[in-house]
């Protein structure tokens, strides 16, 4: 790519799993969360499967591994113990994936604006990009507590393209969620995005 190519275009990442390799972090708070309730450690390959649909869905999906459905009440105390255990210490072991940083920096070159768009809260968004220095590269940071519907409704997408300042017709989704009603629901409109899904194991 040259400089200018990409001029005019917005390009939004997920973060969990795209970016970020957060699994080994989000593992190590849900397992103490777990450990309070008597429920054993999930597989780290099960926990890459469940990131991205918050943490919430994730200590669901968790528990409903051993059979177990906690009421709304008692998951609220429990996510609010995740969540402050994780912002404790949201980067001990999370890092951009291999390629990542000359990727977004070569994207910039050429012109591109760049945004994240994420269901995880924007507070523990910005404060995991602060801590591996990579907030600066994104014009918006959009999480799913900023907004009514959060991903994969499309209007979470379109809020951050316009935080972004930019247009949804020339913008691209880059993330590892793919939500096939979604997909087909978009085909052919112009004020959904393009996307390309990049699946991690």
């Amino acid at each position: 790519m040259n400089n200018g190519d990409l001029a005019g275009a917005t390009i939004v990442f997920d973060l969990d799993g795209t970016l970020v390799d957060t699994a080994p972090d989000l593992l190590r708070v849900l397992n103490v969360v777990l450990d309070q309730e008597g429920l054993p450690h999930p597989p780290m390959e099960k926990v890459r499967f469940f990131i991205g649909q918050g943490a919430r869905r994730l200590i669901e999906r968790a528990a409903e591994l051993e059979g177990v459905r906690f009421a709304d009440d008692k998951l609220d105390a429990m996510l609010r113990v995740f969540v402050d255990l994780y912002a404790a210490d949201i980067a001990r072991d999370s890092a951009p994936f291999p390629g990542t940083v000359a990727a977004l920096d070569a994207l910039s070159e050429a012109g591109a604006t760049l945004a994240v768009c994420t269901n995880k809260r924007t507070g523990l968004s910005v404060k995991l990009l602060d801590a591996l220095g990579l907030t600066s590269r994104f014009a918006a940071i959009v999480g799913a507590d900023s907004v009514p519907h959060k991903k994969p409704h499309p209007d979470h997408y379109r809020a951050t393209v316009a935080q972004a300042g930019g247009d949804v017709a020339r913008s691209v989704m880059i993330g590892g969620h793919i939500n096939r009603r979604r997909r087909r629901a978009c085909s052919g409109r112009a004020d959904c995005p393009g996307q390309i899904w990049i699946l991690r194991a």
